[in-house]
C-alpha cells in the first residue's frame, strides 16, 4: 500500500538525502556583546522517581526547567537539545541522575554552566491524631541543581502548610483567638542527603498545629485545642524552624520563609530567616 509504514519510512529517508543543509540562526554572532546567564526551557512535565523514606521509591510528575549560560558571541541556544538530553536519560528521571543530566547539558550545549529545576507534588500518608484514620497529604518539593564548571550545587526545597494561632489575639480576648493556615517554604543545602519527610516533620512541629487530609470530630477537637494551647506568631514559626536546623550539623545553609494567610486581616503576615 502507498501509505504503509514501510513506504513512509522510505519517503522520510529520501527527504533526508535531498534536503540541503539548513541555515542555523542560533549560531550567528550577536552584535550586542552581552552574555546571558541562563537560557533554556521551562514548564516541561516529566515523570520522576524520588526516594521515599517509608516506601523506598515514589513515582510522581515534575515540572522541569533546564538552562545553560550563553556566551556573548552567540545569538541563541538550541532548545531542542535540552529535550534530547532529558530523553537520553530514560522515560523517568531518577534523583541519582541529576548530576549526569547537568554534565550532559554542559557537553551537548558547549556551556560552562547548566541548571536544572525540578518541582513536584510529594505525597505522605498521615493518620488523624485521635481516630488514627489514614489520609493522603500532598506537599510541594523542589530540587534546584547547578553545575558550574566542575562544581555541583544542590538545594532542596519543601513547602509545608500549617496552622498558626495568634498569641496576641489569645492574650486580649475573653474567649477564642483567630487562627489561619500558613505556608512555610524551607530551602536547605546539606553535607549529606536529608529525607523530604524529615524536613516536613521539622516544619510541622514548629507550628501551632499540623494539617491533616482527614479529620473526624474527635480529631478536629484535638487539633483545635492543640493550636489554642500552642500559639505562634509568624516570627515564632521561622525562629522555631531555624533553631532545629541550627542543631542539625548536616545543614550547611538554609532559608526559611513563613506566610500566614490572615483570617481577620486584609493582608498576609510574613517572616524570613536565612543562614550561611
Amino acid at each position: 500500500m502507498k501509505n504503509c509504514p514501510e513506504s513512509v519510512r522510505r519517503r522520510a529517508e529520501e527527504l533526508k538525502k535531498s534536503v540541503l543543509p539548513m541555515h542555523d540562526e542560533q549560531n550567528q554572532r550577536d552584535h550586542r556583546e552581552l552574555r546571558i546567564d541562563k537560557v533554556g526551557v521551562r514548564g516541561l512535565k516529566f515523570p520522576i522517581q524520588v526516594r521515599d523514606k517509608a516506601k523506598s521509591i515514589q513515582n510522581t510528575v515534575a515540572t522541569i526547567g533546564m538552562f545553560v549560560d550563553l556566551p556573548k558571541e552567540f545569538k541563541g541556544t538550541h532548545m531542542s537539545r535540552f529535550i534530547e538530553v532529558l530523553n537520553a536519560h530514560g522515560s523517568v528521571i531518577h534523583v541519582e541522575n541529576i548530576s549526569d543530566i547537568l554534565r550532559a547539558l554542559q557537553k551537548k550545549l558547549n556551556a560552562e554552566s547548566a541548571h536544572l529545576e525540578i518541582e513536584f507534588p510529594y505525597f505522605l500518608t498521615k493518620k488523624s491524631p485521635v481516630t488514627e484514620k489514614d489520609g493522603v497529604m500532598d506537599y510541594v518539593a523542589r530540587f534546584d541543581a547547578a553545575a558550574i564548571g566542575k562544581e555541583i550545587d544542590f538545594v532542596l526545597t519543601v513547602k509545608v502548610g500549617v496552622t498558626t494561632l495568634c498569641p496576641c489575639s489569645k492574650a486580649i480576648s475573653e474567649f477564642g483567638a483567630h487562627n489561619q493556615r500558613g505556608l512555610v517554604t524551607l530551602q536547605i543545602r546539606s553535607s549529606e542527603a536529608i529525607w523530604i519527610e524529615d524536613l516536613v516533620a521539622v516544619v510541622e512541629s514548629c507550628a501551632s498545629s499540623e494539617l491533616y487530609a482527614l479529620l473526624k470530630r474527635l480529631d478536629e477537637k484535638a487539633v483545635t485545642e492543640r493550636a489554642y494551647e500552642n500559639p505562634v506568631f509568624v516570627e515564632d514559626l521561622v525562629r522555631n524552624v531555624a533553631v532545629k536546623l541550627n542543631a542539625d550539623k548536616r545543614v550547611t545553609w538554609y532559608k526559611v520563609e513563613a506566610e500566614n494567610y490572615e483570617s481577620i486581616h486584609n493582608h498576609n503576615a510574613y517572616a524570613c530567616i536565612e543562614k550561611g
